[in-house]
């Protein structure tokens, strides 16, 4: 199994493969994006340690059920070789309606067959109002004429 583009990555690859990862999260299904992973990925998401793409698929189940109308923005920080540092933010309500921006970094390794073997993500949550929302697109991939991050001022 791959996914490319492949390592060594170039500026434009490096976009393509964060683009790829934001369509897929933005997809919410889980054993779609933990096919991106190599069956024995290692993760730290907030304060959580991941190991393995079963383990992946559980915990994006999990945040996918608590976490309603996501819709996430990701964005190119740098990049190396097989490393990816990204900048992210989505948006989310939990069950009783609260809003929140969650905002983090991403930092990336890749094997060479374009699978991810390493995330490690810091991430904090800000609660919002529901006008304070800017993420207004139909759930699921992000249309192209969408802004960035950095358009948003985010």
């Amino acid at each position: 199994m791959s996914r490319p583009p492949f390592p060594p990555f170039t500026a434009e690859s490096a976009a393509l493969k964060v683009r790829a990862a934001e369509d897929g999260w933005n997809s919410r299904k889980p054993s779609k994006v933990a096919l991106a992973y190599t069956p024995d990925t290692i993760w730290r998401n907030r304060d959580t340690f991941i190991n393995g793409r079963t383990a992946v698929e559980a915990f994006l189940t999990a945040k996918w059920q608590r976490e309603h109308e996501y819709r996430l923005i990701k964005e190119l920080w740098a990049f190396t070789d097989n490393r990816i540092a990204v900048r992210f933010a989505y948006e989310w309500h939990n069950a009783a309606g609260n809003w929140f921006r969650s905002y983090g970094n991403e930092n990336w390794e890749f094997s060479k067959n374009g699978l991810m073997k390493h995330r490690h993500a810091s991430i904090n949550d800000l609660a919002i109002t529901e006008a304070d929302r800017k993420f207004h697109w139909p759930q699921g991939t992000r249309p192209a004429d969408h802004p960035s991050l950095t358009e948003l001022g985010l």
